[in-house]
């Protein structure tokens, strides 16, 4: 088994980096237009070495240090899809692939209704990062919100814990509208993709009822309350996927996964952004059976999520919360992982479970290292 090594161009401590992949954005990347991707094609030197004229202190004594000259995917990509994490990689391979060639299957496990309104968090912070207009100083919704609505919704006592920003509001309104006139999720998705000038294709895990729900040491939760309402700092003590076992997967999916020339799971939580999609069993099956053209990101870094709880969910769950513990995660599922320079010294581990191993950047802070990463998932 080959361990694969990328270089990145920033050194830098995870201690020092405040970029979250789940709940928080922080930076925003300039975006490659599609025709400039295709005609300046990313070069990565082969080695830390030979990127930086250091010595490459990272990796492991025995780790193979070489970038294999396998050619790079020229075909449809898909990506299985939580929110942030997902977006910006969706956006990082704008640099390095045909977005209109890029497929994003996205969790709906944390939708939810709130004042008579369907809301999709992880498709909505998709297309609005991929529209650019995301709003990096929240982490969530629109860029240059204004929040009268939900000002006087608080001074009359209404609901106001899920704040909904007045942009924001005019998605939910017309996705609700259009449910409601008989259209599914999927219909609704596309037509907004559409109205953002999406070139990639979004498609949500299923139109059924999909909901995660926890078990904590302050009751039963929805996925919302315990990630908004309580800040997701309670004890868990089991996740469930309400309507997986009869869920079917959404018109699309099923192709997509079985054409596809290359299928990645996005540096997303394991447990609440990628598990809701892979609990729709005909999805699970059908990237199983692509095992050998599956690649996985590993979200956490020695053992940490920058921020978020998808460490401390695998810890309470009984989980190694590490590189290592992700790919045990998906050890039938995939057949390379993605895991970061600061991890190099688990790859091991790691190939013993079958898997190749790609070390490599994977924190998206910067355009240099979003590209690196959105390089190493193309090889």
């Amino acid at each position: 088994m080959c361990t694969l090594t990328l270089p990145v161009s920033t050194p830098r401590a995870i201690a020092s980096d405040t970029t979250n992949f789940e709940t928080d954005a922080h930076v925003k990347l300039s975006v490659v237009s599609p025709s400039r991707a295709m005609t300046s094609p990313l070069v990565v030197p082969t080695t830390q070495a030979e990127f930086s004229g250091q010595p490459d202190k990272h990796v492991a004594a025995g780790t193979v240090k070489r970038l294999l000259r396998s050619p790079k995917v020229s075909g449809v990509i898909v990506v299985l899809s939580g929110g942030v994490g997902a977006a910006r990689l969706l956006r990082a391979l704008r640099h390095v692939h045909d977005p209109a060639e890029v497929i994003a299957i996205v969790n709906v496990g944390d939708d939810l209704v709130l004042h008579g309104l369907t809301i999709c968090p992880d498709l909505d912070t998709i297309t609005y990062t991929l529209a650019g207009l995301h709003n990096d100083v929240l982490g969530w919704g629109l860029a240059g919100e204004s929040w009268r609505v939900r000002d006087e919704l608080q001074l009359l006592g209404g609901q106001s814990w899920f704040a909904l920003g007045d942009r924001d509001l005019a998605t939910h309104l017309y996705r609700t509208q259009r449910l409601n006139e008989g259209a599914t999720k999927s219909e609704v998705t596309a037509e907004i993709s559409t109205h953002f000038g999406l070139p990639e294709t979004l498609l949500p895990a299923s139109n059924d009822l999909l909901r995660t729900e926890f078990e904590t040491d302050a009751g039963h939760l929805s996925f919302q309350e315990y990630f908004v309402a309580h800040h997701h700092n309670v004890t868990v003590t089991s996740v469930s996927y309400v309507g997986a076992e009869t869920a079917q997967a959404a018109p699309g999916v099923l192709r997509a996964i079985e054409n596809a020339d290359r299928i990645v799971i996005a540096p997303s939580n394991p447990l609440i952004s990628i598990e809701p999609i892979l609990q729709v069993r005909a999805v699970r099956d059908a990237v199983r059976a692509r095992r050998s053209d599956v690649v996985a990101i590993s979200p956490l870094i020695r053992g940490s999520a920058l921020k978020g709880p998808a460490d401390r969910l695998m810890r309470e769950l009984g989980e190694e919360a590490s590189c290592v513990g992700v790919a045990r995660r998906y050890q039938t599922l995939v057949s390379r992982m993605i895991i970061d320079e600061l991890d190099a010294e688990r790859a091991r581990e790691i190939e013993e479970l079958a898997m190749e191993v790609t070390v490599t950047t994977t924190v998206m802070s910067i355009a240099s290292q979003a590209q690196a990463l959105a390089t190493a998932v193309v090889r």
